[in-house]
């Protein structure tokens, strides 16, 4: 009988250390990245420079005082990897103190308080995220229509905070359906609701994460479990009640390419330290997630709930995988706790 054997943490091979994982995140979010550039103008990318900046500076100002090696730490590229989720989620007309409050609370309060990366019991980029988007609601729901994007100088403006943002802001698809649900005479009268597949622009948003998210999977940055979970938890409760009524609950596709659902399920649902470890907690975790973005669009008070059920699932990671770890070889007790 063969044994299959594991190396461990401190025998990786050559390359596989964190630094080397977060830069192979960090290239798998060019495609998207390059597709809100494209639909919603330099926004983004404005937002991704700043949030990158402030991220650093924060961490090395704590690891300093914390007196740890700043270069050692900053090297694993874990900061930069949280201001690029957090600025990609964030709306291309948000002001430059936005951007600042987000990052910094993510890397000092989320990351740094808890010890730094590896400590930290919630993903760091949505807890920032959720403290904006709770605390400055008008700001954090202001996106572009697409393929009305802005001139680079009026992007800069924007991001000074110099120019009205109203000229610039229009609904996004999951805000849209959420006004009309009900209403087929509405519904059908939205363009931004009738794209190639799915909501206009936001489709090739999400196919762009999708690429990305596949290129990780590849790379085996991350495992199918937690993406296939998350995307089948929100396609089986889409489903039935789209089926049961079309006018009052979007279909599975639209949920899948309307709103963060790719960006969630490759890139933030997949955080190593905060999400569940075992196969099938992966599964369990994904799909509750999935379920929970579901309930949240449809009948809570955010349209796109993606880092609220990430947040909420982050809480519950350390149960699932307590009741999902395979038991020992040789024990037939199922139970945790139970001693031979």
């Amino acid at each position: 009988m063969a044994l299959i054997t594991v190396s461990s943490p401190h025998t990786t091979k050559k390359g596989n250390h964190t630094g080397a994982f977060m830069r192979q995140v960090i290239y798998a979010t060019a495609p998207g990245l390059a597709a809100l550039t494209w639909l919603f103008g330099y926004g983004t990318l404005l937002n991704v420079c700043f949030a990158v900046l402030v991220a650093v500076g924060c961490e090395a100002l704590f690891l300093r005082a914390r007196g740890r090696d700043v270069s050692f730490y900053l090297s694993d590229f874990s900061a930069v990897v949280t201001a690029l989720l957090l600025a990609l989620a964030m709306p291309p007309t948000s002001p430059w103190w936005l951007i600042l409050i987000g990052t910094a609370f993510a890397i000092i309060i989320a990351k740094q308080l808890y010890g730094g990366l590896g400590m930290n019991p919630f993903n760091p980029a949505m807890v920032g995220y959720v403290l904006l988007l709770i605390s400055f609601p008008v700001e954090m729901t202001r996106w572009i229509a697409p393929h009305e994007a802005p001139a680079l100088s009026d992007s800069i403006q924007i991001f000074l905070g110099q120019t009205n943002v109203d000229a610039f802001s229009g609904a996004t698809p999951l805000d849209t359906m959420r006004t009309w649900a009900g209403n087929a005479e509405q519904l059908s009268n939205q363009p931004i609701l009738h794209g190639a597949f799915a909501g206009e622009g936001w489709e090739w948003v999400n196919a762009a994460f999708l690429l990305g998210g596949l290129y990780l999977m590849w790379r085996r940055i991350i495992t199918w479990h937690i993406p296939a979970g998350v995307l089948a938890g929100l396609t089986a409760i889409a489903l039935p009640f789209w089926l049961f009524d079309s006018v009052r609950f979007a279909d599975p596709l639209f949920h899948l390419f309307s709103g963060a659902a790719m960006l969630g399920a490759f890139f933030i649902a997949t955080d190593p330290v905060s999400a569940a470890t075992s196969r099938n907690g992966r599964l369990i975790f994904g799909a509750l997630i999935g379920v929970l973005v579901w309930v949240i669009r449809t009948f809570g008070g955010y349209p796109d709930a993606m880092a609220f059920a990430v947040l909420l699932m982050n809480l519950a990671a350390p149960t699932i995988d307590y009741y999902t770890q395979p038991r020992t070889y040789g024990h037939k007790a199922a139970h945790r706790g139970a001693s031979k």
